[in-house]
């Protein structure tokens, strides 16, 4: 145990890839603070600090150093696309695809632009148009990290994981060796695409490896946690998600460590994780950054409020009618027994090609309750065939076999 406390000290000591870019942008502001570059590049750098970090307030240091920077050069090229990619990591998807358009009409082929715009109608459920911005990105330059990542993502949802894995793959294979960080999130997307179809063991190896990598990345800590939890290891799950939500406290994550807490029998403290969850929530469920599908699932799940599920639904679903978002509202509706128009939305969401097993099997039920015996069991089976390993493969058995 010194041991490791030793190698996770020292670790820490270590600077992050982001915190060596902050270092040597304030230098260079320091340097020559008459000129927007570098004020430019320290945004950048605050930027991903916020992805290292899950801390929004490093988004906040960003704006400052944009503000200054555009201060200086009102309408510079380079701090306006910092500044949709702070957009984008407060969740702000709407500004920051109308912020994009005018980079992208202003400079047609500038590959970080199309970057913006795939992202950016990928959050708001516009994935025809992501798609067109990714085979941009594509054509401008074969093989770039941020194609392939962003093309992994598209394909996921498109139900192509294989293809998915192959895009991580090739990504992880072309990143830079410096940016551990970025290759611990590459790794972390491998890991989840694998334990997406169950592939339990290979997930964890990979997650061992992007710790190792970064250490304590909550990214890594989450989806090792959804690891342990579909092993049944859900006091291990728990402590995992706890690290995790110390690193990166957001309601989101408080709601998953409740989750875990409960599955793993500790039901007061599983209460006091929900009870936290739900007042953080609320105070930020009018913002964009919000945790609002978590509210929906827990109105559904857990307080049995479906009138404020249905609320808090309609309108996350004005934002943004990802495939996520649409599943949620489902969700509200099929709790307040709006059956048909439930169906209906999460069948559009699946119209996407999405393969997600818990979506799938949440569409089946819904089926079922509308008498649809057959769409019913389209979709149980489905489940089980995106991932015979999931949580919710033991109901979609149960619900195929026949009656006695």
């Amino acid at each position: 145990m010194l041991a490791l406390a030793l190698l996770l000290a020292a670790a820490a000591a270590v600077p992050t890839p982001a915190e060596l870019r902050i270092a040597q942008a304030r230098v260079a502001v320091a340097r020559t603070p008459e000129q927007p570059r570098p004020h430019v590049e320290l945004a950048m750098a605050f930027a991903r600090r916020a992805r290292e970090t899950a801390d929004p307030d490093q988004y906040r240091r960003a704006e400052e150093a944009l503000a200054t920077a555009l201060r200086l050069a009102p309408g510079d090229f380079a701090a306006r696309r910092t500044r949709a990619w702070v957009l984008l990591g407060r969740h702000e998807f709407a500004r920051a695809l109308e912020e994009a358009r005018a980079l992208n009409r202003e400079v047609p082929d500038d590959l970080l632009t199309y970057g913006l715009l795939a992202d950016a109608h990928a959050e708001l459920g516009q994935y025809a148009e992501a798609e067109k911005a990714v085979q941009w990105m594509l054509n401008l330059r074969p093989g770039n990290v941020p194609a392939l990542t962003r093309g992994a993502y598209l394909r996921e949802l498109f139900g192509d994981v294989e293809g998915a894995l192959d895009f991580m793959a090739q990504a992880f294979d072309r990143a830079p060796l410096e940016e551990t960080e970025d290759r611990a999130w590459i790794l972390t997307q491998i890991a989840h695409l694998h334990l997406a179809v169950g592939r339990l063991e290979t997930a964890d190896a990979l997650l061992a490896r992007a710790l190792e990598l970064f250490p304590r990345y909550h990214y890594a800590l989450a989806q090792q946690a959804r690891v342990r939890s579909a092993q049944g290891r859900h006091a291990e799950a728990a402590a995992l998600l706890r690290a995790r939500y110390e690193a990166a406290p957001h309601p989101e994550n408080l709601y998953e460590l409740g989750e875990a807490l409960a599955r793993a029998g500790r039901a007061a403290e599983a209460e006091a994780a929900f009870d936290g969850f739900e007042r953080a929530a609320r105070a930020e469920s009018d913002g964009w950054d919000n945790a609002n599908r978590e509210l929906v699932a827990y109105y559904v799940d857990r307080a049995r409020r479906p009138e404020e599920a249905l609320r808090l639904g309609r309108a996350e679903r004005a934002r943004r009618s990802d495939v996520f978002t649409r599943e949620a509202l489902a969700r509200a509706l099929f709790a307040s027994g709006l059956v048909s128009d439930a169906r209906a939305e999460i069948e559009a969401a699946l119209s996407v090609g999405i393969r997600d097993a818990c979506m799938l099997y949440r569409a089946g039920v819904m089926a079922a309750a509308a008498g649809d015996a057959a769409a019913a069991a389209r979709h149980f089976q489905a489940s089980l065939e995106a991932n015979p390993r999931s949580e919710v493969a033991a109901e979609a058995r149960r619900a195929l076999q026949p009656e006695s």
